[in-house]
């Protein structure tokens, strides 16, 4: 069993669609292996683990920096772990014969909460690599290992609240929606190819807005700036690029496969009305999904706590000043003291100062959040140690800025403990490898991102004198290697034949 999710995610924002709860998750739950990729909440869904899933299950642990996953995996029962190596093959013996596994691990603080991860199992017949969401940087240790693979499952929607809750114009934030929607599904479609399995199976995303307040974000209108199309949009840009194996899966389909061939696939509905459900009838689907979880959804808002309450100004100031006193790293990556308006109080992080406070008047902001009090003291009070995972992936904000992403920012949010911040400021303070160089239409540039370290010989797209890495979008000007998403991470670049 892989990231079984069913409940409803970060401030009930998120469903999954098609709807997966009619499913029989007690029989689902009765399985000899268990796999997380990460802990974000559309991937570790506490509830359904707790409640469903057998705790004698051997759990594929990734290879991760800091161990929460395995900690939070502990406190719902689970015992028997089986802690793998990043990227290297083990073998596991179960009651059902033997499975080579490998867990590629990335550890980037930028990676889900403290990493993301993918799986390949091979049972000696069927090589199957359940990519999900993570964002490998090498897979030849995939072909190195398992040789070709049968069956390629990843994400292909978007997970992320950008630009939908940005404060800019309507025309800006249309364009940078629709540059979004197309440039995951290219970066989906380069990974299908270096992948080069039999068959492809989007499977992770798009998630559902059943909320009144969210409905707009459901790609069920014909707007093509939505980042979150669904399995049969990407299947049609697969097949408009000469790609003819992708499969169309929903919750209850099950496909059997012997090696390279499929020998069924087969749907909990007739073909048509499968069809329909992310087509012609979607609009209706959702609205009839949201009717049926409406009771789920004021559930879930009734346990936020209550918006009125002590000012936020000293839990805020009690939480943050002590973490960053330890990240030197991060807080002079932001740079900036950022705004917080929370209701009818304002608090300003000051990083710079290393410092929270009120602010001051007129006081201008390069970075600024306008979050409802509720879900501050919700976080708060259940000591999360992860906004990311928790109020920004609930799009139920609104930010503002002034000039590119900040990377630091939003890793800050999502590295609230000590041990955690610790990693992320150490990962940073680490100098990338620019050593190797390649040459990509008529530029010669270093080999690594400047970001993640990602291959530009294999994400990297040249329009003119502009650089993008398909696996996040950065975008660098080769003329001066200066970064156009956000400041610093520059890049070796010159013009083929000319001095670097």
């Amino acid at each position: 069993m892989c990231d079984p999710w069913v409940n409803p995610a970060y401030f009930a924002s998120w469903f999954p669609f098609p709807d997966n709860s009619q499913l029989d998750w007690g029989a689902l739950g009765d399985c000899d292996y268990l796999y997380v990729s990460h802990l974000h909440a559309d991937h570790f869904d506490a509830k359904n683990l707790s409640a469903h899933v057998n705790k004698d299950a051997v759990v594929l642990l990734p290879d991760f920096p800091v161990p929460d996953l395995r900690r939070e995996l502990e406190k719902l029962g689970f015992h028997r772990f089986f802690e793998t190596t990043d990227s290297v093959k083990h073998r596991v013996s179960g009651p059902k014969g033997d499975l080579d596994v490998m867990i590629i691990s990335l550890r980037a603080p930028a990676d889900g909460p403290i990493g993301d991860s993918g799986l390949v199992l091979d049972d000696g017949e069927t090589v199957c690599f359940n990519m999900n969401d993570a964002r490998p940087v090498d897979l030849d240790v995939v072909h190195a290992d398992f040789g070709a693979v049968d069956v390629h499952m990843l994400q292909y929607s978007g997970a992320i609240w950008y630009p939908m809750v940005y404060d800019m114009p309507a025309r800006a934030k249309e364009a940078f929606g629709t540059q979004k929607r197309q440039r995951q599904m290219d970066r989906c479609r380069q990974y299908i190819a270096q992948v080069g399995a039999t068959w492809v199976i989007p499977s992770a995303g798009p998630p559902c807005f059943l909320d009144p307040a969210l409905r707009d974000l459901n790609d069920d209108h014909g707007d093509p700036a939505n980042i979150f199309p669904d399995q049969v949009v990407f299947l049609d840009q697969m097949r408009a690029n000469g790609h003819d194996g992708g499969l169309l899966m929903m919750p209850g389909t099950k496909a059997d496969f012997t090696g390279a061939q499929m020998n069924s696939l087969v749907h909990p509905l007739p073909e048509d009305e499968v069809l329909a459900i992310f087509t012609t009838g979607k609009a209706a689907y959702i609205a009839d999904f949201a009717e049926r979880m409406a009771p789920v959804l004021a559930a879930e808002k009734a346990t936020w706590a209550p918006a009125a309450g002590e000012p936020l100004l000293e839990p805020l100031r009690a939480l943050f000043e002590p973490i960053m006193l330890q990240s030197d790293q991060i807080c002079d990556g932001i740079g900036y003291p950022v705004e917080l308006r929370l209701g009818p109080e304002t608090v300003v992080i000051d990083f710079p100062k290393r410092a929270v406070r009120e602010a001051i008047p007129d006081e201008k902001f390069r970075y600024g959040f306008a979050i409802a009090p509720e879900l501050v003291r919700t976080v708060l009070r259940d000591n999360e140690p992860d906004w990311v995972n928790t109020i920004f992936l609930s799009t139920r904000f609104t930010a503002w800025r002034v000039g590119g992403y900040n990377e630091h920012l939003y890793t800050f949010f999502k590295c609230l403990t000590d041990e955690r911040i610790a990693y992320a400021d150490g990962w940073f303070a680490e100098a990338h490898d620019d050593t190797a160089s390649i040459t990509l239409d008529g530029w010669e540039i270093q080999r690594r991102c400047p970001h993640l370290k990602a291959d530009l010989s294999k994400f990297g797209v040249v329009e003119g004198s502009t650089l993008t890495c398909n696996l996040h979008g950065w975008q660098w000007n080769l003329e001066n290697g200066r970064c156009l998403t956000t400041k610093g991470h520059e890049l070796r670049s010159a013009r083929e034949g000319a001095q670097s």
